[in-house]
């Protein structure tokens, strides 16, 4: 069992099913994915290797929206102790219309967001991006995003180590608990 999941389990925070029950993990870690940049650049996820990631999936138009300030607030205090915040919007449940010049424009003037930005992919079903279809084979359809600022976090060896449902605020105590778990040390 890696630190980081002996921590979360000393902390009294649930792991998923897939972890718990001692499953093998796929082969696969979160550094093998990438994304491209919301400004059309590479944004492969082994350029964090050694960082701990949180990867949401956004929208603009969205009850859950001003979940945006929060994540940005996890950015700003945990970057410098190996963070990464990744949005990544997502238009699967019709909130997220725009272009990537939109969406960016969008989180710079109405959240001041400095994180990194992926250009909006599919985060559902067969079309899924590569890495939420692994998220989902990693820690099982429960694991599935449901709606908007649905949260997996990564530690910092890559592996997929749990999830947050949407209604789940960026700066809920377990969501606080599990970061500072696997964060490098």
């Amino acid at each position: 069992m890696s630190l980081a999941r002996r921590r979360l389990l000393e902390l009294g925070l649930a792991l998923p099913p897939l972890l718990a029950l001692g499953r093998p993990a796929l082969a696969a870690l979160a550094y093998d994915f990438a994304f491209t940049a919301i400004d059309g650049a590479a944004l492969p996820l082994s350029a964090w290797r050694g960082k701990a990631l949180l990867v949401v999936n956004t929208a603009s138009f969205c009850g859950y929206t001003p979940q945006y300030k929060g994540l940005q607030a996890l950015w700003e205090k945990y970057r410098d102790r190996g963070l990464v915040v990744l949005g990544v919007p997502a238009n699967d449940f019709n909130q997220e219309p725009g272009s990537a010049g939109e969406i960016k424009k969008f989180c710079e003037v109405n959240y001041s967001i400095d994180f990194p930005l992926a250009d909006k992919v599919t985060i559902t079903g067969a079309e899924a991006h590569p890495f939420y279809r692994w998220a989902v084979a990693e820690l099982g359809e429960s694991a599935a995003p449901r709606w908007n600022f649905h949260k997996y976090l990564v530690d910092a060896q890559g592996r997929l180590v749990t999830w947050f449902p949407t209604k789940v605020e960026p700066d809920a105590p377990g969501v606080l608990k599990a970061i500072e778990a696997v964060l490098p040390r």
